[in-house]
């Protein structure tokens, strides 16, 4: 399976569990991997025939414009959901790194979905 990734793109997302945290955006990376057979974009050079990683970067980094969320579980879950829905990679996998604990180089949620097979009628 091919992959196109997204790494630690830059964001600025209002997440944390009290109220005080989720006052002002702050700085997270997030990076992206969507598994998507692209071998008829790389044969024709058209981009409609991939997904446009700059489309998905250009919406990762509106994301968090007056939204919050409490847990980065939550936060991966649904990036993941959105560009299942918006890009239809076979897979993707979103990586969040939040600089929240003062020892520590980051913390990090990961999460990988897939899309789902539809069930044939009839069956």
């Amino acid at each position: 399976m091919s992959k196109i990734s997204i790494v630690d793109l830059e964001v600025f997302y209002c997440v944390g569990v009290s109220d005080e945290e989720r006052a002002q955006p702050q700085r997270l990376l997030l990076t992206v991997d969507m598994g998507f057979d692209f071998t008829s974009a790389a044969m024709s050079d058209r981009l409609e025939r991939t997904i446009d990683y700059h489309a998905v970067a250009q919406m990762l980094l509106k994301h968090g414009e007056g939204r919050s969320w409490k847990l980065l579980e939550r936060l991966v879950s649904n990036l993941c959901d959105i560009i299942l829905a918006d890009y239809k990679p076979q897979s993707v996998s979103v990586v969040v790194k939040k600089f929240i604990i003062p020892e520590a180089r980051y913390v990090s949620v990961q999460l990988a979905k897939s899309r789902t097979a539809r069930p044939k009628l009839g069956s």
